[in-house]
């Protein structure tokens, strides 16, 4: 069986982000999405950025409860569990009071027992995170991973037992899906030498009695990064990394030793052999390459080796999805997929019904999210997804179609009052071809507009998809047309889009930049003496060298968590750079330090500086480990002797990146009246 996914639509249509399967649910969403007549105020900065009112939200086994993340009016988060036959009924099971600890993830252990993970937002040097164990009646609280790594494992308790509390070594992986009491932990496992671990190892955890037990038998192999389970919670594969290659192991369910399946170097992401799932115990799903894209294929663990032809391929896409399991059956129901966005494939004909009625009364994209006994359970849970609203919740009873709504995550936003977000290619200088997602403001234009090049971090990543984007949504309802590369070097979008933007930052990755820029001014959304550039981390880099590259095109920048200096990043003694990534990774995609010192010296702003005339805004967290801090000071005291329209903040407690509810709206108040007064003139 082979699904082929792909943007097929007609001329008119084909500009919208969705697959033709959704034209009329967005041309329904554009309809009642029509901006009132007289619109109210914009909404502030908080309405895009503060804490979600709900989130985490996630059905019990047998979907007879479901438990989420509120935020109270006072700020304070808490969970609670409540009945889906009656959501109105319900219990508070925590309450979190400090507005710097935030609810990481909240997951089911079985239908009594809920566990959750908090993560302590303003001690991000000192912390991982914190994991506990909950009855749904309240009692039988446990403590069972302490974030904190001063936590003293061996500490009294007021008896002879000492805590079995585990160290902030360990963290949260997964549940087991077996009706007990336990779930599954990883142990990180450190060389004493590097900030970051070199390997792991998988253990249950009882979450009554804190018993820590092997999740398997038996030796390992080396620098472990990756554990897959089959869907009787058995640890099957794992992926190792040492000196640039990835390798996969596979060992069978009671065997004590693990074969080598497949081996590649771990940055050609779109050729290499990545497990993705368990289809049951007996089938195994990988990504592997297919006309140049990663497919989706199933391999035949008894052969060893992949079927001939992929189950899903996305042309013009690499594979990106999840499957659907149901734990009864420990099979497979359906698939989610990003393409340009998200869908669903069902393979199931009940839920494939039960999609098409959601669809038919919630315009957008609804992502129905199964409990764990999918086929049994009575209510569905539903995230419903556009381009103009934040997620919302949706409980769907599917023997009557009833459907009751839990809420938004951002209730103060307004879609009418949100731009349209859409999904094109242009070409590059060089004829390549670049996928960009565009966001226009709602209100129409009598001409071009002020624009921003808003660049994704990564860079081997994929930036977005077509759904709400919190960054792009609040620049939009500001007035600017948001424009968001998916530049070469970035992941998602083939093995040769990747590859080339291997030591090409600076260049032809920089060069896609400008060309998008350049593209919008053609459009007509674009005026071409308003543009802006702005990112973080390898976007903050982009900023800078897009100021200095090209400063007839970008009148100003914004960039937070920037780097600013490639020869840095292997020098820099307060990185989390490993051996491994310094060695090979960031060798191959960046450059050698060692024989690049001209290409360093090219494309590094600090090297520059002096040449960056413009506003620009710079921002980073004072306990940023993966770009350290002295990228920003270095460059700040370089460009500030010629430029005094140059701006430094740093906020303590952070690192690579916003946690803290303060500084996000801090920041981002910042951004609005640089914005303004820099550029929308």
């Amino acid at each position: 069986m082979i699904i082929q996914l792909s943007s097929s639509c007609p001329p008119p249509l084909r500009r919208h982000p969705l697959s033709c399967v959704f034209a009329l649910v967005g041309a329904l969403l554009a309809g009642a999405t029509a901006p009132a007549l007289a619109a109210p105020l914009l909404p502030p900065v908080s309405a895009f950025f503060e804490t979600p009112y709900l989130g985490e939200v996630t059905l019990s086994p047998k979907g007879s409860m479901v438990a989420m993340a509120i935020r109270r009016d006072d700020g304070t988060l808490a969970i609670e569990v409540r009945e889906t036959a009656n959501p109105a009924k319900g219990s508070e099971l925590a309450r979190v009071d400090n507005v710097n600890v935030g609810i990481a993830d909240i997951h089911w252990i079985n239908e009594k027992r809920l566990g959750y993970t908090l993560k302590n937002l303003g001690k991000n040097s000192s912390t991982f995170l914190d994991e506990f164990a909950i009855d749904v009646d309240g009692s039988d609280r446990r403590h069972l991973i302490s974030g904190n790594w001063n936590h003293d494992q061996e500490a009294p308790t007021g008896t002879m037992i000492g805590s079995r509390m585990l160290t902030a070594g360990h963290m949260y992986v997964g549940a087991v899906h077996d009706g007990s009491d336990d779930i599954l932990v990883v142990k990180f496992l450190w060389n004493n030498t590097e900030i970051m671990s070199e390997s792991s190892r998988l253990y249950r955890l009882n979450t009554r009695t804190q018993r820590l037990t092997p999740a398997f038998e038996g030796s390992q192999p080396a620098a472990i990064k990756d554990w897959m389970t089959d869907n009787d919670g058995v640890p099957r594969v794992v992926t190792s990394k040492v000196q640039g290659r990835c390798t996969t192991y596979y060992r069978k369910p009671d065997d004590t030793t693990w074969t080598n399946i497949d081996s590649g170097q771990c940055l050609e992401l779109g050729t290499l052999f990545q497990p993705r799932f368990f289809d049951g115990s007996d089938s195994l799903y990988v990504n592997a390459a297919h006309n140049g894209y990663a497919a989706l294929y199933r391999y035949n663990l008894a052969a060893m080796k992949l079927d001939p032809e992929p189950v899903v391929e996305t042309p013009g896409f690499d594979f990106r999805g999840a499957p659907i399991i149901d734990f009864d059956s420990k099979r497979m129901l359906g698939l989610y997929l990003t393409t340009d966005a998200n869908t669903t494939v069902w393979f199931n004909a009940a839920l494939k019904a039960d999609q098409a009625k959601i669809d038919a009364a919630l315009p957008g994209i609804n992502r129905i999210i199964c409990a764990a006994h999918c086929l049994a359970s009575p209510i569905l849970l539903v995230r419903r997804e556009t381009d103009r609203r934040p997620s919302e919740y949706v409980l769907y009873t599917r023997a009557t179609g009833k459907m009751v709504g839990l809420g938004s995550a951002h209730p103060g936003i307004l879609p009418a009052q949100m731009g349209e977000r859409s999904f094109h290619r242009y070409k590059a200088r060089d004829g390549r071809e670049i996928p960009v997602y565009v966001t226009l403001p709602a209100e129409k234009a009598d001409g071009p507009r002020p624009a921003v090049v808003l660049v994704h971090g990564g860079p081997a990543v994929r930036g977005g998809s077509w759904e709400w984007d919190d960054e792009a949504a609040f620049l939009a309802s500001r007035g600017y047309v948001v424009i968001q590369p998916e530049f070469r070097g970035g992941a998602g979008f083939g093995s040769d889009h990747l590859r080339a933007g291997f030591r090409q930052w600076g260049a032809a990755m920089q060069d896609d930049l400008a060309d998008a820029a350049q593209w919008a001014v053609k459009q007509g959304w674009a005026d071409p003496a308003r543009i802006g550039i702005m990112g973080a981390s390898y976007g903050g880099y982009a900023t800078l060298m897009g100021l200095i590259k090209d400063p007839q095109l970008f009148r100003v920048g914004v960039a937070w968590a920037g780097v600013t200096d490639l020869g840095l990043m292997f020098t820099s003694s307060s990185s989390d750079a490993t051996r491994e990534n310094l060695g090979y990774s960031m060798r191959t995609m960046i450059g050698d330090p060692d024989t690049d010192a001209e290409l360093f010296r090219k494309h590094s702003p600090l090297q520059r500086a002096t040449e960056l005339k413009q506003p620009l805004l710079l921002a980073h967290g004072a306990d940023d480990r993966r770009v350290p801090l002295e990228h920003a000071t270095r460059f700040y005291r370089a460009v500030k002797s010629n430029n005094p329209k140059a701006e430094l903040i740093i906020y303590d407690d952070e690192q690579h990146g916003w946690r803290k509810q303060q500084t996000l709206l801090d920041f981002w108040k910042r951004v609005e009246t640089f914005l303004d007064t820099n550029l929308k003139h």
